[in-house]
């Protein structure tokens, strides 16, 4: 296996977007073929002894097992890090294995966490209950309040850990804002970007340090498989992450990594029509509903700060009725074309009712805390006519008595 032509990094880091997420980190075999070869192999051999010792030692590059390089794997990872403008990357099984990877790996027992209050639900678990189980403390704030994370901070702190825009509020933290105030007090800054992808926001070009994605989201784009990845400087993600994940094996598939390589091809056209379209469907709610928590929108207190940070709003939002749950779930029950699902980034319309799907688990208190009704609805806006989804959307809401 080769790197094709003009493969190193300083040519495919000035290749724009959408460039880099079809031709970056491609190799190619003896075959020349075109698209990425997919290897499903578990292990490799060698011509001599001597070979892997090598190899095991550090002294020569090559592969050793799966769970260590892959070269479908590797391909995925020096795209994915050419994208976000990382030093390096590792992919992981799942979005919630490389979010518990990248803070597990550089937290200990006595250090302390400071969190988002508005995250996808997991998220929210892993600091309100697995971290402290093995002696982490977590702090929850909420993240649009700057002064909040300074605030925060104690002289074991070692992490801070959000999303922006976050799941399902919607809520928009100043990146730079808050990546000054971390390098300031020797702090990790951590942020899931899964929302958006690096086509549409690089929290590393606001100063965050590591960016974890659940790729099985926009990057595959399609529903097909599960895969997570974390992206950081050669340090993090040899030093710290390396270790953790070759010991404990959270890996991806060769498969996985080969499905996602070929969504990342499109990435940039679908998330471009998608953020279209879920723009044009948040204006036509507005009015018609509660209130609608878009940040493009007008009515989005953060607008502004989402504009500066994100080149596009993206596929998803959320919406409240007035009505709580039962009125939402009558409205998911007369939707016709739009599926009732709690993924997203998905080329379909997907919706979903997080309070008694993503964030059941934190209970009314819980989510009452976060910014959770029941009357929230969180839509993935696909790429179905704008047209066609808006007429469902209103023959929906009419079932439910708006």
């Amino acid at each position: 296996m080769k790197r094709t032509t003009g493969q190193d990094r300083s040519t495919t880091r000035n290749w724009r977007p959408a460039t880099q997420a079809i031709r970056a980190g491609t190799w190619r075999s003896e075959m020349g073929e075109t698209s990425e070869a997919l290897f499903l192999t578990s292990g490799y051999s060698y011509d001599d002894a001597a070979t892997p010792a090598a190899r095991f030692m550090g002294e020569a590059e090559g592969m050793t097992y799966s769970r260590l390089q892959n070269p479908t794997v590797q391909m995925l990872e020096e795209r994915i890090a050419v994208m976000e403008g990382a030093d390096a990357c590792r992919t992981q099984a799942s979005g919630m294995a490389a979010m518990t990877a990248a803070l597990l790996c550089q937290l200990s027992a006595g250090d302390h966490m400071v969190a988002a209050r508005a995250a996808f639900g997991s998220c929210r678990w892993l600091g309100d209950h697995l971290l402290p189980r093995f002696g982490i403390e977590v702090t929850v704030i909420d993240a649009r309040d700057t002064r909040a994370w300074e605030e925060a901070i104690r002289p074991n702190t070692k992490v801070f850990f959000f999303e922006t825009p976050a799941n399902p509020t919607m809520d928009v933290a100043d990146l730079a804002a808050i990546a000054d105030i971390a390098k300031a007090h020797g702090i990790t800054t951590v942020v899931d970007n899964a929302f958006c992808t690096p086509v549409l926001q690089r929290p590393m070009d606001f100063g965050i340090d590591v960016v974890a994605y659940s790729a099985t989201k926009l990057m595959d784009g399609q529903g097909r498989v599960l895969a997570g990845a974390v992206c950081g400087s050669e340090e993090f993600i040899n030093e710290k992450l390396m270790p953790f994940q070759r010991n404990t094996g959270p890996n991806l598939s060769p498969f996985n990594a080969w499905v996602v390589l070929k969504g990342l091809e499109t990435l940039d056209l679908r998330a471009q029509r998608q953020s279209e379209n879920a723009l044009a469907l948040g204006q036509f709610l507005e009015g018609r509903v509660g209130q609608v928590l878009h940040p493009w929108l007008d009515s989005h207190p953060g607008k502004a700060l989402a504009q500066k940070q994100m080149k596009a709003c993206g596929p998803i939002f959320s919406f409240v009725l007035d009505g709580g749950r039962a009125q939402a779930h009558a409205l998911l029950d007369g939707l016709q074309l739009i599926d009732i699902s709690n993924n997203i980034g998905d080329s379909r319309s997907l919706m979903c009712h997080p309070a008694s799907t993503t964030h059941h688990n934190m209970g009314p208190e819980g989510r009452e805390a976060m910014g959770i009704p029941e009357g929230m609805l969180r839509i993935n806006v696909g790429l179905e006519h704008i047209d066609d989804l808006i007429e469902d959307m209103d023959q929906a809401l009419k079932q439910a008595g708006l």
